[in-house]
């Protein structure tokens, strides 16, 4: 049976949630990019933020992850157009390195100003 449009879409779900979260009673302006609001996968979308090209291996031992982790979550990043993935030899040694697309910076940046209304929400009580 197809999902409706209209259908809730939980935090941790493969997609982004389309309607706007409940807060404190309150609707927010705008919904949570789960898609990037899951840990690992922001933590690769703002590594990349600061350093333009990372290897896989420069990224996977920034970050701490194991080669499938960051595989798994990279794989979803792509495939939402937020990391491009370019994959090289070097003689017969395999090279991955991704970058943030412009969408991926700028999917970054609404995710931290949507956190900072919410931050600042929590403040003003």
């Amino acid at each position: 049976m197809a999902r409706s449009s209209s259908a809730r879409r939980h935090v941790g779900s493969e997609t982004p949630a389309k309607e706007p979260i409940v807060v404190s009673g309150t609707k927010t302006e705008s919904s949570l990019d789960t898609l990037i609001h899951e840990r690992h996968r922001l933590a690769i979308v703002s590594t990349l933020a600061v350093h333009p090209v990372m290897s896989f291996s420069e990224l996977r031992d920034t970050l701490d992850l194991t080669d499938g982790n960051l595989s798994v979550h990279a794989q979803k990043l792509e495939a939402a157009g937020l990391i491009e993935c370019h994959k090289t030899f070097d003689r017969r040694t395999p090279r991955t390195e991704f970058r943030l697309t412009k969408l991926g910076l700028r999917t970054l940046e609404d995710y931290l100003a949507h956190m900072e209304r919410i931050i600042a929400r929590v403040r003003a009580r």
